[in-house]
């Protein structure tokens, strides 16, 4: 793994001690490591949402309804 040097604000720093004493994570590492996982688990999703509108914006019609939209967008929330 690469080991990495960052600096976090006091409320940052604050919030991430609380985490870890409160055994949610072993360490500020781990914590790290899950909220970019997660922070780059939403932007798979952005982007599939942006590549639908784009393609609904240029075609002016979609044949997928409402309800089968939303259940593709919930099925890459669980990947």
């Amino acid at each position: 793994m690469a080991r990495q040097s960052i600096t976090f604000t006091k409320p940052n720093d604050e919030w991430l001690k609380t985490q870890v004493d409160k055994k949610e994570y072993s360490s500020k590492s781990e914590l790290v490591n899950d909220l970019i996982r997660q922070a780059r688990k939403q932007q798979v999703e952005i982007n599939w949402i942006r590549a639908k509108l784009d393609k609904a914006e240029n075609s002016g019609f979609t044949s997928e309804s409402k309800s089968e939209i939303l259940t593709q967008s919930k099925s890459l929330l669980n990947d």
